[in-house]
C-alpha cells in the first residue's frame, strides 16, 4: 500500500507526519536557549540547491515588534527540536550566540570563508563537509 503526497495546503497542515515538516512551518517558531528562554523565531531558512542540505536558519533576534531586531543566520546542525516547546533549542553560551558573525548581504550566506568562521564559531563541521 503507497502513502499519496498530501495535495493541499490544508491536507499537508493535517498530514504532516513526527519527522518532516514544511518550511512554511518553520518559518515563525521560535528559538530558544538551553534554559528556556526565547531567544527569537526563525525567519528563513537557506538551503544549499546543490545538495539538498539545509544549511542555515536565519533567527530575529531581540527588538520590539519588528524595531530593534537582529538577524543572524546559525548553522543548522545546532539547532534541535524540542517537542515540549514547540520550537528549536540552541545549546550555546549567550555571548556565542549573541557575537553570532553577522551576514552583511544576502550573497554572504554563499560564501564559504564566512561560513566557516560561523560553523568555527558554533564548534560544528561545515554543513559541506
Amino acid at each position: 500500500m503507497t502513502t499519496q503526497i498530501p495535495t493541499s495546503d490544508e491536507t499537508l497542515r493535517k498530514d504532516e507526519t513526527y519527522s518532516l515538516i514544511s518550511s512554511d512551518k518553520v518559518q515563525g517558531t521560535s528559538i530558544y536557549n538551553s534554559n528556556g528562554d526565547n531567544l527569537g523565531e526563525v525567519d528563513d531558512l537557506m538551503i544549499d540547491k546543490v545538495s539538498g542540505k539545509v544549511a542555515y536558519a536565519v533567527v530575529s533576534f531581540g527588538g520590539f515588534l519588528g524595531m530593534g531586531a537582529q538577524r543572524r543566520a546559525l548553522p543548522w546542525s545546532v539547532l534541535t527540536y524540542d517537542t515540549n516547546r514547540d520550537g528549536y533549542v540552541i545549546d550555546a553560551l549567550d555571548d556565542t550566540i549573541r557575537n553570532t558573525p553577522a551576514a552583511d548581504s544576502e550573497e554572504t550566506y554563499a560564501d564559504r570563508e564566512w561560513g566557516t568562521r560561523l560553523h568555527n564559531h558554533f564548534g560544528v563541521p561545515p554543513y559541506w563537509m
